[in-house]
């Protein structure tokens, strides 16, 4: 059975940081792309950034310079720093496993930045 587990979320003032996990069972994590999106109340979920099983990453121009993304494979955990948060980074963060097959979501964790 595959699960994604996401922690890390909370509340936070603007200009903090958070740090988000996403530890993954059940796949053989080192050979899936990870990524992690986000969903705010009454938009679309959108692609915030992801690492490839090689390690290459790319991020939304919205989080580049202050969000980033890692993975520890010993771990089967995937990362998300980020830094100098602001209100409108406010959103559920959901990871997603994906290969050239199948993906799977992590139930997500709320992510709230205000004062």
């Amino acid at each position: 059975q595959v699960q994604l587990v996401e922690s890390g979320g909370g509340l936070v003032q603007p200009g903090g940081s958070l740090k988000l996990s996403c530890a993954a069972s059940g796949i053989i994590f080192s050979l899936y792309r990870m990524d992690w999106y986000r969903q705010a109340p009454g938009k679309e979920r959108e692609l915030v950034a992801f690492i490839t099983s090689r390690g290459n990453t790319n991020y939304a121009d919205s989080v580049k310079g202050r969000f980033t993304i890692s993975r520890d494979n010993a771990k089967n955990t995937v990362y998300l720093q980020m830094d100098s948060l602001k209100p409108e980074d406010t959103a559920v963060y959901y990871c997603e496993a994906i290969d050239n097959f199948r993906n799977y979501w992590g139930q997500g964790t709320q992510v709230t930045v205000s004062s």
